[in-house]
């Protein structure tokens, strides 16, 4: 009886103390008036935020089908996930795709499909032939920029350690080199942004001598300037004060714990004669292989820049573009630029790549794609178009066990990826976590292959448009080569580039 007495008076005293409670809140929420919905519905409302906050993850879980959810659906990441882990990626009884909605890519098969015995591996290709120290690689799925202090440390080592074994290259995003990016020996392309980290004089201005530096690294590939990313085109990078630790400070050479805001452009690029004369400083300082990364956007800005080139000669151009697009996604930024600025690389890789025929440089200037390419059917479409290499970060951080949970930005990622909390760190095994990443590295290019195959071709990178189509709006597709066909070379333009 006395044990019954005394869980009695507990929850008494725990349903007055919870009464109580809720009278105070009553109160609180009548009396205040800068959240309307709690003083018309006190105590109640107060429920409202909580249920938004979960509403992500039941959507997610609960209540979205398999190919609605965005920016990725369910279908494209456990597509990720069963390829990172070297599951069977085969599904049975049939597509679950909606044939017939507008964009919807088909590949066209060919009747007489390669043998086994005559498919062949991606050749290699040279970017900057022309440079004291090209780079030849056959690599054709790539880590687009992660910068450390985006991502963290253990995530920097499983990629760097997963590139090395698929034998594909890691951008480091911009913010410097880290020593856990060399640690692995994998190939690397060094990107530079707005602010330049780990390439910077104290002011702020390109330091020749650190430039140096990082180029007398032999696995040091290419140098990437980046004029602007997908998500944000027109805004410098953001990396909140709370992953501003010791070490990202170190590689970045900024201040501890401050708020790191690059310039939303470069201060000394003004016009294509600024950036065509950066290039040029950037690989005579480094021997290596120089292109810049862009969104497309402003109309006419391709002709101003390849008819300079051709003007000032076909070595003064950049050894490759890549090419980012609306889709792009990012750490941090304004819903304003991620949801309404620039180009879906659906209209911008056509353009692009025309353009380059147009003017006679696409033998001179490689072409890398990049924004929401995570998938084969994605990778096989890009190449068709004519893109030389593809890259993608949010596919690898799908691979590194990436939920979704959108709070990169909030130094709170439950899988460790975008964080700096030692605890939530802990649940990311870097030597695990690499074998995923080469593991979603050699199935993207097995699969792209097998889409290759079908079509006829006996590699990834002979798939051309006339191997794709599109559904257009009244449901029937067309051809890609009939879509976007490419132009020929002007005549002008062939001399000057000759």
């Amino acid at each position: 009886m006395d044990l019954v007495w005394i869980l009695a008076v507990i929850f008494i005293f725990a349903l007055g103390l919870l009464m109580a409670s809720i009278i105070v809140l009553y109160i609180l929420d009548a009396t205040q008036t800068r959240h309307a919905i709690r003083h018309n519905y006190p105590v109640i409302g107060r429920f409202r935020n909580l249920f938004e906050t979960l509403g992500t993850f039941f959507r997610q879980y609960f209540f979205a089908m398999d190919r609605e959810e965005m920016p990725f659906n369910r279908a494209q990441r456990a597509w990720v996930y069963r390829a990172a882990k070297a599951l069977n990626t085969n599904q049975s009884f049939g597509s679950t795709r909606d044939l017939r909605q507008t964009g919807t890519l088909l590949f066209v098969n060919c009747p007489f499909p390669m043998l086994e015995q005559d498919i062949a591996v991606p050749g290699p290709v040279t970017v900057g032939a022309g440079c004291r120290e090209p780079y030849v690689t056959a690599s054709v799925f790539n880590i687009s920029g992660m910068s450390y202090g985006a991502i963290s440390r253990p995530a920097i080592q499983a990629l760097a350690a997963g590139a090395r074994e698929a034998g594909c290259w890691l951008n480091t995003g911009e913010g410097g080199l880290a020593p856990e990016h060399l640690a692995s020996g994998c190939d690397l392309v060094f990107q530079i942004g707005t602010a330049k980290y780990g390439v910077r004089e104290p002011d702020g201005s390109l330091s020749d001598e650190r430039l140096r530096a990082v180029a007398a690294y032999p696995q040091v590939r290419m140098f990437e300037l980046k004029l602007s990313q997908g998500a944000k085109p027109g805004k410098g990078g953001i990396l909140p004060a709370a992953k501003v630790t010791p070490e990202v400070a170190s590689v970045r050479g900024i201040p501890i714990g401050v708020d790191s805001i690059s310039p939303n452009r470069f201060p000394e690029i003004d016009s294509e004669e600024a950036l065509l004369d950066l290039i040029a400083h950037v690989r005579d300082i480094t021997g290596k292989p120089v292109g810049f990364k862009c969104v497309l956007g402003a109309y006419g800005w391709l002709d101003d820049l390849f008819s300079l080139i051709c003007r000032r000669g076909i070595g003064s151009a950049p050894d490759f573009i890549t090419l980012d697009s609306a889709e792009g996604g990012t750490g941090s930024a304004p819903v304003s630029l991620m949801d309404y600025m620039g180009l879906p690389l659906r209209e911008s890789l056509p353009m692009l790549v025309d353009k380059l025929h147009e003017y006679g440089l696409h033998e001179r200037v490689k072409v890398i794609a990049s924004g929401k390419l995570i998938n084969p059917a994605d990778v096989a479409w890009a190449l068709c178009v004519g893109a030389d290499f593809v890259t993608s970060a949010r596919g690898y951080m799908f691979a590194l066990g990436c939920i979704q949970s959108l709070r990169c930005h909030t130094n709170h990622c439950p899988t460790g990826i975008t964080t700096h909390d030692p605890r939530l760190q802990k649940g990311l095994d870097p030597t695990l976590k690499a074998e995923r990443v080469a593991h979603y590295a050699r199935e993207i290019v097995r699969e792209v292959g097998i889409i290759a195959h079908s079509c006829g071709v006996g590699q990834p990178r002979q798939l051309g448009r006339m191997h794709c189509r599109i559904v257009g709006e009244d449901g029937r597709s067309l051809s890609l080569d009939e879509l976007y066909p490419i132009p020929e070379t002007r005549t002008e333009y062939l001399r000057a580039v000759r």
